[in-house]
């Protein structure tokens, strides 16, 4: 069974070396939507996968991150970065490129570290991240799995390469 919870979050991003001009050149911003998917083929005492309540918390700190932020590729020009960094309270430096799809493999790789340190009390078994979907737009989305999110064909995800604004690090130790 597979259950699922949205999160939101607006963001603006360049994506370097894309097809498309406007987006290559120019930042630009998305009112994304991520899905998190879990899965198990058991039910808890509550009846439930697993109840969302024991991490939403510190999933939506995560996500909320990104949230009127810039995104960053730390392979992007210096001064580009600089330059963001400069102006702007919140921004978030990612070792991949911050496409949807790229979304979808480092929220996969957070989310997964987050549930492996949780501690099951209520008869939760083989409960797995399932999948994250990313919708940039309304029409346009990217999936990943966990093939794609720890495929180094794809890019490594090191999470202790992500960098936060101190401006996030303060709420997300609230």
């Amino acid at each position: 069974m597979i259950i699922r919870k949205l999160f939101k979050f607006e963001n603006a991003h360049i994506v370097r070396n894309c097809s498309t001009e406007r987006c290559k050149f120019s930042i630009h911003g998305h009112s994304y939507k991520v899905e998190v998917m879990l899965s198990s083929n058991h039910l808890d005492n509550g009846q439930m996968v697993f109840d969302f309540g024991l991490i939403k918390n510190s999933i939506f700190k995560i996500i909320d991150a990104f949230d009127h932020a810039i995104t960053l590729w730390d392979k992007d020009d210096i001064e580009y970065i600089e330059f963001a960094k400069k102006f702007s309270k919140r921004w978030v430096v990612l070792p991949v490129s911050p496409s949807a799809e790229q979304f979808s493999r480092v929220f996969f790789v957070v989310i997964d570290n987050l549930l492996k340190d949780i501690i099951f009390k209520n008869g939760e078994q083989g409960v797995k991240l399932y999948s994250i979907i990313v919708h940039e737009t309304d029409t346009g989305y990217a999936q990943s799995f966990v093939d794609d999110a720890y495929s180094e064909a794809m890019g490594c995800i090191d999470i202790s390469k992500i960098e936060f604004s101190d401006e996030l690090i303060k709420e997300l130790d609230r």
